[in-house]
């Protein structure tokens, strides 16, 4: 059964203090032409790059932002380096959930002493831009979450990157921050890595679903929601349930090659124009039957966004006790069957469409009986 604390912010005294995220870094196998495709896909703009022609020898990173977003592809150039094992390992996945902090320093100290493991000691780099500090801790599988302190700088990204001034003209699709960022981890893990967001990191539970909010014939999971004061950042974690068949956890951890990353909610201000130019442009989504839309507005009531349109773009909907909110979730945008994106627009709602989840988990079955995997 859901239970709900959404109005629960933090009231103690906040040791880890979080402006944000700042980056998401992915470990991948041709970092250019990943890179060629969140620009042309997905209309970000190549900011800043590092590799053997600006000094760095054992890899290339290209990063990518949209509005408040931040991507970085990196892939090695040494068969025997981490970034080249995690990648073989797990396929592209991200492997830094890079949070954006005022004082590094002082945010490892704080979750070390709590019992995290430390993934990098406090690091000042420089440049002629100034300087940054970073850290960072390992959480759930090989995930880092590295903590950015950017206060005095004012380079394109970091020390060790160039601006890159003949980048691609680009036509951003509208897409505004990170809202959430899922992880998935194994039967049994959940509270586990709910009670360190808790206890280490000074996190709030928000929201808790269990296998009879998130089931379907064949498959079930559970899904606990941490946030942190302010509520900038928010992570879900997911473990599979029992079910007839093998859930999409399952899949993802069979071919994930253990718990990471499942999908990245990012915002927009009109999921409609959004939508359809990803469409354009070549993203496949999730498919939810037209039926869907026959009885939806007795559910959720008055939108101002014109049904039609929603159904022709087949986004979803769905309402808590504060408004309404509009998403939409992609097919795995890696070979492998684990990483994908949602997109959202909030109309008042800091939910996560558990009105939805039936019908979005039987879509994601369909997809999964078409890979073998159900």
């Amino acid at each position: 059964m859901e239970t709900s604390t959404l109005e629960t912010v933090a009231t103690d005294v906040d040791f880890l203090p979080l402006n944000g995220t700042d980056h998401l870094e992915f470990y991948v196998g041709n970092a250019k032409q990943s890179a060629y495709y969140y620009q042309t896909a997905w209309g970000y703009k190549l900011i800043a790059y590092a590799g053997p022609e600006t000094g760095v020898r054992d890899r290339a990173s290209y990063v990518l932002q949209q509005d408040k977003i931040r991507l970085v592809l990196t892939t090695s150039m040494d068969p025997n380096s981490e970034v080249t094992k995690h990648q073989s390992q797990h396929g592209d996945g991200v492997k830094f959930l890079s949070l954006w902090v005022d004082d590094a320093t002082a945010s490892f100290n704080e979750t070390v002493k709590r019992g995290a493991r430390p993934y990098m000691e406090p690091t000042t780099m420089e440049d002629e831009f100034g300087t940054v500090v970073v850290s960072g801790i390992y959480t759930y599988g090989e995930t880092v979450h590295k903590f950015v302190e950017r206060k005095n700088y004012t380079g394109p990204f970091l020390p060790g990157y160039k601006a890159v001034p003949n980048a691609m003209d680009v036509t951003p699709v509208g897409l505004k921050y990170v809202d959430h960022c899922v992880g998935n981890v194994e039967l049994g893990k959940m509270d586990e890595w709910v009670e360190f967001y808790e206890n280490v990191m000074g996190f709030k539970l928000l929201l808790t679903f269990d296998d009879k909010d998130i089931s379907t014939e064949y498959s079930a999971l559970m899904s606990k929601v941490v946030s942190n004061g302010n509520g900038y950042v928010k992570f879900p974690i997911n473990e599979p349930a029992d079910g007839k068949k093998k859930s999409q956890i399952e899949e993802y951890l069979d071919f994930y090659r253990g718990p990471g990353v499942q999908h990245i909610a990012v915002e927009t201000d009109d999921i409609l124009e959004t939508v359809a130019d990803l469409r354009r442009r070549g993203v496949e989504f999730l498919y939810v039957p037209e039926t869907y839309y026959d009885d939806v507005l007795d559910r959720v009531g008055h939108v101002e966004e014109d049904l039609v349109a929603l159904k022709k773009m087949n986004i979803l909907i769905d309402r808590d006790d504060s408004g309404y909110l509009l998403q939409i979730f992609t097919k795995p945008v890696e070979d492998r069957p684990t990483l994908f994106y949602e997109i959202i627009q909030r109309k008042g709602a800091k939910s996560f469409g558990k009105g939805n989840f039936k019908a979005l988990f039987e879509s994601i079955e369909r997809e999964q009986a078409s890979r073998g995997n159900l």
